[in-house]
């Protein structure tokens, strides 16, 4: 089954590969790069457009495509 998935923008890099991203409805997260994203070595940056995949409480996310 797929997960759903929100599109957001990031607005801050912060350590440990971790982004601070603004999702459409105006919230701010904490993600981190999905596996696949870290293994083919996709560069994250400031004002890049992506799709994440929430966790079950929606605090956190993961980035799982770059647009």
């Amino acid at each position: 089954m797929k997960e759903p998935t929100v599109r957001g923008q990031v607005t801050e890099i912060l350590p440990n590969s971790l982004f601070r991203v603004k999702l459409e409805g105006g919230n701010e997260i904490i993600a981190h790069l999905a596996g696949k994203l870290r293994m083919h070595h996709i560069r994250v940056m400031t004002g890049d457009n992506v799709s994440l995949v929430l966790s079950p409480e929606g605090e956190k996310g993961r980035i799982v495509y770059r647009i």
